[in-house]
């Protein structure tokens, strides 16, 4: 499923597993941004954990990180995801 071709854009926040660094964590992000943040993977070459990973690291070295589905937010916006 495509971002482009996916989701209706108006959507409730939709709960997710993911695993960083080892341990588990939930991350609430619209099907709009699953989406993107799958294909955003793929294009990548790596899987969805490990680009989130990615995020979260380059989030906390931040002068001032937002939370973490913010920045995946921020991040798919940025790279045009």
């Amino acid at each position: 499923m495509s971002a482009r071709s996916g989701p209706a854009p108006y959507h409730p926040p939709v709960k997710r597993s993911v695993e960083i660094a080892g341990h588990k964590t939930s991350i609430s992000l619209e099907p709009l941004f699953w989406a993107m943040l799958r294909d955003a993977a793929a294009r990548e070459g790596v899987p969805v954990n490990a680009l989130v990973a990615r995020i979260d690291e380059e989030r906390i070295a931040a002068p001032t990180p937002c939370g973490l589905a913010g920045a995946i937010r921020l991040w798919l916006v940025a790279h045009g995801a």
